[in-house]
């Protein structure tokens, strides 16, 4: 029943859907400018740089929101099993800010949400993440190689530092945290489907930081 909540938690902060606003904010519907994705990568495209900082960043406060709610409700009673607990909020978070009901379950890609999910799971992960994204992204400019390669890289760091004991839970709970991010994984995969056919065809569009490097 906790999981449940903790994903029902979740879910509740994922709806919080920043593109959409700050579509409405510029008087246009996000949903139908650009790839219409409801993801910080649109809205940096249709918006601008600081509409795009303040989507992601956003994005990201949701799930840590969804975590810390989480932590504060369950810490003293399921502290032996928080951090799957706090992965169950973050995964909730994903998939309300992915498939949001109100917007006929058309949302983001949940790669904002997800740094978000990093941050405040451990900062180790989102050290690394932060340089296969960047180091991926100056070489290469293609945003959704840089986000499903840091995603990988999130998922295998999960597994080592799990492995050498860091989330101190029995090895039950630590494969449920496995088969979690495992599946968070595939998820982003599948967000990222029609990016991937791109990046394979070789017309995927690059994104640059300046004007003048294009």
């Amino acid at each position: 029943m906790e999981r449940l909540i903790c994903i029902a938690i979740g879910y509740a902060c994922g709806l919080f859907q920043t593109a959409y606003i700050l579509g409405k904010i510029y008087h246009i519907d996000i949903r139908k400018q650009g790839s219409g994705n409801l993801g910080s990568t649109n809205v940096l495209r249709t918006l601008g740089k600081k509409a795009g900082a303040l989507n992601l960043l956003c994005d990201c406060l949701k799930c840590i929101a969804a975590i810390l709610i989480v932590r504060a409700i369950f810490g003293n009673s399921y502290g032996d099993i928080l951090p799957l607990l706090s992965l169950y909020a973050a995964a909730g978070c994903i998939l309300g800010h992915n498939f949001p009901f109100y917007l006929n379950f058309k949302g983001g890609k949940g790669v904002a949400a997800s740094v978000g999910l990093v941050i405040a799971f451990d900062w180790r992960i989102f050290i690394i993440c932060a340089i296969v994204f960047f180091g991926l992204f100056f070489l290469t400019h293609y945003v959704s190689l840089c986000s499903v390669s840091a995603y990988l890289a999130a998922f295998i760091s999960m597994i080592i530092f799990g492995q050498r004991g860091s989330y101190h839970m029995d090895s039950y709970h630590m494969i449920e945290l496995y088969i979690v991010m495992g599946l968070l994984t595939v998820l982003a995969f599948y967000r990222h489907k029609k990016n991937i056919k791109r990046l394979l065809d070789g017309t995927e569009s690059k994104i640059y930081l300046s004007k003048k490097n294009k």
